[in-house]
């Protein structure tokens, strides 16, 4: 393609909100132009990189069995009711009707769908396994779009289904789905790891996410240096500590403090700083309502130092979800202001003992002088101790950070940021058993089938692509999921560097290359800022003193030097480069 027919609108200034790297670079770069929040149309550059995206997901899907179908975007209301999720889904899934008043949402996810067309298709065990899967666009109305192509509204997502006639099977399939992943984010050129994770409102007993390490990354993982352990933080195991009570030996008497204007655990922390406090020697009381309609009050506690594992504490407590109680409904319950709420309740004031749910970290429970909020406005206790002063359900409900303990070998965790690229799970009947999608075993017997379903956000590809590979100059694709893997410069206005430049393009077509020629009148200098922009991975340049020499420079996007290669060598080059970096050649398109 010559750049003065390509459609590539690059820009210096983009919208104040844009601060992440890959949303900033997609804008200034032309790819993607913003039409609504959350909604974007992606332009040329970006299709040829989501095109080598797909392709190589389908290359990998295609290999492990799967086969590709495609369902419908707009849904009748019927099957998310049929499961409960047109309920559950709430604001986020994006609701319509029809002209004569019915129903409808546009997909977010499809496992509804894809059961009810295999419960009316598969009949017999002898169908069976069976993987489908589909390249798609998917509709979800977040609540707080961000990050360009990262959490938007309108998103291309690859969703595979596995159909198997018992656990063992769906596990089998779990595995194959599982190294397919692998290909495919070593392919794509990605740094990832893969992470247990929480299945979430799919439902299902087994989970892991493959994340890709980026600073920007919304999601917090642990990984263990000595093992395979990793997890998202959000699933990680947080090892109970080896004593699992207070030392009798350290107990202080408890004492009532006036501490006005501490509603912060730092505040608390530099309030008691003379008595040698610090936060692991306080405990954090958050209150949460757990359950829908007629929420339940729990208290959660965990150590000044650590943060509540909100998903956790659901799995405690046998709900979905839990969510932060209001500083009102919070204050009618404790008859105290947020900020000085606590584990222990005077009986005076509580005659019939604590009034809601209480739920401790076992890390608490070897706190023996520890500093809490009193149920008082402006007072804190000091000289607090589990099991003298109070009582508490235990449960690992804390959040694993760095430097914690892995729970399999004991060595220490760190934590890393990352974005999820993909997610896998084992659903078993979750869905199966609610549809009534049964099959005949060899017995003659109606079973439910036994479903995973494994999906991979390849819109969010790109951007996360990105947000791994930039520098201050722009974007640095991977060779392989790159729009043009070479561009070709011709420096000057000397007619006949333009014409050696032209042959250098037809050359490197004829060979298969994907090829940007920057036909442009421009300066130099501007044409090496685009072509840094854009982020195309080899930079062919010539110039005159080149010409004369019979040699261009060749360059790779992230080195900083380039090499002079003839000019009768200078294919061969290109393509020994290429396909190093695990580039495929094409054959040659007549260009449009």
């Amino acid at each position: 393609m010559r750049f003065t027919q390509a459609f590539i609108p690059t820009v210096k200034e983009v919208p104040k909100d844009a601060v992440d790297a890959s949303h900033v670079l997609l804008l200034r770069a032309g790819y993607i132009r913003m039409v609504g929040s959350g909604i974007y149309e992606l332009l040329p550059l970006a299709r040829r990189a989501l095109h080598k995206i797909s392709a190589i997901i389908r290359e990998a899907m295609d290999e492990a069995g799967a086969q590709e179908v495609l369902m419908p975007a707009i849904l009748p209301a019927s099957y998310f009711q049929e499961t409960g999720r047109w309920d559950v889904y709430g604001p986020v899934l994006l609701r319509l009707k029809d002209r004569k008043g019915g129903d409808y949402h546009l997909g977010p996810t499809h496992e509804e769908i894809i059961t009810d067309l295999v419960r009316r298709e598969v009949k017999s065990y002898r169908q069976l396994p069976l993987n489908l899967y589909q390249v798609q666009m998917k509709y979800r109305d977040e609540p707080r779009p961000r990050a360009g192509l990262m959490r938007c509204r309108e998103f291309l997502m690859k969703d595979a289904y596995s159909f198997d006639a018992d656990e063992e099977g769906a596990l089998r399939s779990y595995g194959v789905m599982r190294e397919a992943y692998h290909r495919i984010f070593r392919r794509l050129g990605l740094d990832y790891r893969i992470v247990e994770a929480d299945s979430g409102a799919i439902g299902g007993s087994q989970s892991a996410e493959f994340q890709i390490l980026a600073q920007s990354g919304e999601d917090r993982i642990v990984v263990c240096g000595n093992c395979n352990y990793a997890a998202n933080v959000e699933a990680a195991e947080a090892q109970a500590p080896a004593e699992a009570a207070p030392d009798a030996s350290a107990f202080t008497e408890r004492e009532l403090v006036e501490t006005p204007g501490t509603k912060t655990m730092d505040a608390v922390v530099a309030f008691f700083e003379g008595r040698g406090v610090t936060h692991a020697d306080t405990i954090k009381a958050l209150v949460y309502a757990a359950g829908d309609e007629t929420p339940e009050l729990v208290m959660a506690l965990v150590r000044g130092d650590r943060e509540v594992n909100e998903i956790a504490l659901a799995r405690h407590l046998g709900v979905d979800e839990v969510r932060l109680a209001t500083d009102e409904e919070a204050g009618k319950a404790l008859r105290a202001k947020v900020g000085y709420l606590g584990p222990v309740f005077d009986a005076e004031k509580y005659p019939e003992g604590a009034p809601l749910r209480l739920v401790a970290d076992p890390e608490v429970a070897t706190l023996a002088s520890a500093v809490c909020g009193a149920n008082q406005t402006g007072h804190h206790y000091a000289g607090v101790a589990y099991g003298r002063d109070f009582e508490a359900e235990l449960a690992p409900i804390r959040e694993v950070g760095d430097g914690d303990p892995c729970p399999v070998c004991g060595s220490v965790l760190a934590t890393y940021r990352g974005i999820e690229g993909g997610h896998i799970f084992v659903l078993g009947t979750h869905y199966s058993g609610k549809m009534n999608a049964t099959f005949l075993d060899a017995e003659g017997q109606a079973k439910p089938l036994v479903m995973g379903c494994y999906g991979i956000g390849v819109t969010r590809l790109l951007a996360a692509a990105i947000e791994q590979h930039h520098d201050d100059d722009g974007i640095a694709w991977p060779m392989p999921i790159a729009p043009y893997q070479a561009i070709v410069l011709p420096l000057g206005k000397d007619e006949a560097v333009a014409e050696a430049a032209a042959g250098i393009y037809a050359a490197l077509r004829e060979r298969g290359v994907e090829v940007l020629l920057d036909d442009r009148a421009e300066r130099p200098g501007v044409k090496f800022k685009v072509a840094d922009l854009i982020g195309i991975p080899l930079r062919v340049a010539i110039g005159g003193r080149g010409l004369k020499e019979g040699v261009a420079e060749l360059k790779g996007r992230t080195e900083d030097a380039s090499e002079n290669i003839p000019l009768d060598q200078l294919a061969d080059a290109v393509v020994a480069r290429i396909e190093a970096e695990g580039g495929l050649l094409r054959p040659r398109r007549a260009e449009g």
